[in-house]
């Protein structure tokens, strides 16, 4: 069974977990990597969460991520292969399912990439969906209080009308 989703209210130290996490896999990985970012909900201001920090890494191809395995134990990192997320390779740092900080390594620059950054600074910007993205994970961490992967997917169709609206739209 999964450790209970739990959304608590936005902390400051979560910003500083993350400074202190960057500087740790800055250490490790060097040049390799062109970009880390604090995305996912601790990355905004007075957005509540689950309390994980989700961190990306952008690399030119994702094809180097083996060689990231064993120097990223060193600081307590497991990879996990994710075959349904070609897109991305994933770490996490404590328990399965109940991780305290999410790395995930994307192509820099890509559509996935882009889009952690989207969604991000739009909610930043905007409190007002920031505020209804709160709300709507506290109701469904209680309807699915038990099961992340409900909780993760009915998530989506609020994430992709966030990316819509971030979008430059074109002329």
């Amino acid at each position: 069974m999964d450790k209970e989703i739990i959304i608590e209210e936005y902390s400051i130290d979560w910003a500083r977990q993350f400074e202190q996490e960057k500087r740790k896999l800055s250490e490790i990985l060097g040049d390799r990597v062109k970009s880390i970012e604090h995305i996912g909900s601790t990355a905004v201001e007075g957005l509540g969460s689950k309390p994980v920090i989700d961190i990306a890494a952008g690399v030119n191809n994702l094809e180097t991520i083996n060689k990231f395995i064993e120097p990223l134990k060193q600081i307590e990192y497991q990879f996990v292969y994710h075959k349904e997320f070609p897109e991305r390779r994933f770490f996490r740092k404590g328990q399965w399912r109940a991780g305290t900080h999410h790395l995930h390594f994307y192509e820099f620059e890509g559509e996935h990439w882009n889009n952690q950054l989207l969604f991000r600074d739009y909610l930043r910007k905007n409190p007002d969906d920031a505020r209804k993205y709160h709300d709507l994970k506290v109701y469904l961490a209680e309807k699915y209080r038990f099961d992340r992967v409900a909780y993760t997917e009915n998530k989506a169709s609020f994430i992709q009308n966030i990316l819509q609206k971030a979008r430059p739209s074109e002329i």
